[in-house]
């Protein structure tokens, strides 16, 4: 099973999908289940990260550029790591997925549907998630929340782009390939608090 935590910055997905991780580790320790994060978890895909949302240059970064850098990425941390997990018959736990590509390339970077699909067709193939959960929190209290040590560009983005990046999960939820698999989590609370949300949408995995 591929379960896949999408969500703007702040909006608690990193925490919460790590928190799941640790829950499931300890409920099936004879389970094969990892946690992965996009972009990254390989070395080539956190080299990659880092020239795409860390560094800074004397130029500014073409959002194509962008698209292609993060689908790269992607590429390599589904095809060696995340695919070879389940046909295993494992689970992967991810904290974002091509679906980051959608809310931010898409509509947040204005490149359009088509182009940002294009883009990944290849770097996703079939790995498509099994199940979404959508962390839903007010924009202002999730930037109030972030601070990334490496520097993360999209943390000093604005209201604006924040706006566009939501809009961007708002339409994918209603794509008919991610439609079935899309759960909206209030995260509004404490940890514990949204982490018992996830845990009442979490369908049985025995």
């Amino acid at each position: 099973m591929y379960i896949v935590f999408e969500g703007m910055v702040g909006s608690g997905k990193s925490t919460q999908s790590k928190k799941l991780f640790e829950y499931l580790k300890e409920k099936y320790p004879d389970w094969k289940i990892i946690h992965v994060r996009e972009p990254g978890s390989t070395i080539i895909a956190q080299e990659i990260r880092l020239l795409a949302q860390s560094r800074v240059f004397e130029e500014d970064m073409h959002p194509i550029t962008e698209a292609y850098l993060y689908a790269a990425a992607r590429a390599q941390l589904l095809h060696t790591v995340v695919k070879p997990t389940l046909d295993d018959g494992g689970i992967v736990i991810a904290d974002r997925s091509f679906i980051s590509s959608l809310a931010y390339q898409w509509e947040a970077r204005w490149l359009g549907f088509d182009m940002v699909m294009d883009i990944n067709r290849e770097a996703v193939g079939e790995v498509l998630p099994d199940l979404v959960f959508s962390m839903q929190l007010d924009i202002d209290e999730a930037l109030g929340r972030t601070f990334d040590a490496t520097g993360d560009k999209f943390e000093k983005m604005g209201r604006e782009f924040f706006e566009g990046v939501m809009r961007g999960y708002e339409k994918a939820s209603r794509l008919p390939i991610l439609a079935d698999a899309w759960c909206d989590v209030d995260s509004h609370g404490s940890v514990d608090e949204v982490f018992e949300r996830i845990l009442e949408a979490l369908p049985e995995l025995e």
